[in-house]
């Protein structure tokens, strides 16, 4: 029997419900429009990919969107001088940093810099230790698009459950692996290391939960995944064309209880978890 297909989409919409409604209630203290901010140094097509769909989204929710482009040869010291502006600008409720930067400056350095009241991704180490004592408001999109997909499986108990996370990042795999933490699932990450040792296949097969970010097309194979397992597939890769995944759909979806498409799956969600994450910065920020 095929897997359930786990669509980001539907998820989204019910999201996007009630922030449609704070941010009319925000509009509504405030006298404007909660606002998000995106900074963007140099030319990327990546890049303008999410900014357009950040400036869509926005549009639609009652949010205000704020483009600052900054050039490809801007200094470290002149992009955390614009960031401290914003920092204190009333009505910057969000702050992004796109990515990736150019090579000259330093992404893991200049993420400190944005206030952590409106690091809108959770980058921010302040954000990301709260989310260790599981206090967060904000959370770093990706890694909380896959809780929410987790969510929607009705009945789904996650306490005990043994999880498997392929990738170690910074915004995926590690605040994941915190956050089921928090849930008391019983969580193991791999990574390249782990790859390279070859045991990757005796990890993957254990895993009721099975979550993979790492950006390689078909690294999880199919035939490892453990019977009625669920599977988020985070990873995205262009090949011949198409967009996949990091795991072998066809044949993960024949093992698996839940898998999700690639696209269709977590893409969906991330932005509506920025979103949110907008609304809850300026809520912060209103009580403060």
């Amino acid at each position: 029997m095929s897997a359930q297909l786990l669509e980001g989409k539907s998820v989204a919409l019910k999201i996007k419900e009630h922030i449609r409604l704070d941010a009319e209630a925000l509009r509504q203290k405030l006298g404007r429009a909660p606002k998000l901010v995106s900074i963007q140094v140099g030319e990327n097509p990546g890049s303008e990919v999410y900014i357009k769909s950040q400036e869509k989204n926005a549009k639609d929710l009652g949010i205000e969107f704020d483009l600052k482009k900054f050039d490809a040869a801007t200094t470290q010291d002149e992009l955390i001088k614009g960031i401290e502006r914003l920092n204190c600008d009333k009505t910057a409720s969000g702050i992004i940093l796109q990515m990736p930067l150019p090579q000259h400056i330093d992404g893991k350095l200049i993420s400190r810099y944005i206030s952590p009241e409106k690091d809108v991704e959770a980058v921010h180490p302040q954000n990301m230790g709260e989310i260790v004592f599981g206090k967060a408001r904000i959370l770093p999109c990706t890694a909380a698009s896959c809780m929410e997909l987790l969510n929607s499986i009705q009945g789904l108990e996650l306490y005990g459950k043994e999880a498997v996370i392929v990738g170690h990042s910074e915004i995926v795999g590690k605040p994941l692996a915190l956050l089921l933490l928090n849930k008391f699932v019983t969580t193991t990450i791999c990574h390249i290391a782990t790859g390279q040792r070859g045991t990757l296949p005796e990890f993957v097969k254990k895993a009721e939960i099975l979550i993979v970010a790492v950006g390689k097309a078909g690294i999880v194979k199919g035939d490892w995944i453990k019977e009625g397992a669920i599977v988020i597939d985070v990873g995205i890769n262009r090949v011949e064309g198409k967009i996949v995944g990091d795991v072998e759909f066809d044949k993960a979806k024949e093992k698996a209880s839940h898998i999700t498409p690639v696209p269709g799956g977590v893409g969906p969600l991330t932005v509506a978890i920025l979103m949110r994450n907008v609304i809850e910065a300026a809520k912060s920020q209103l009580l403060s």
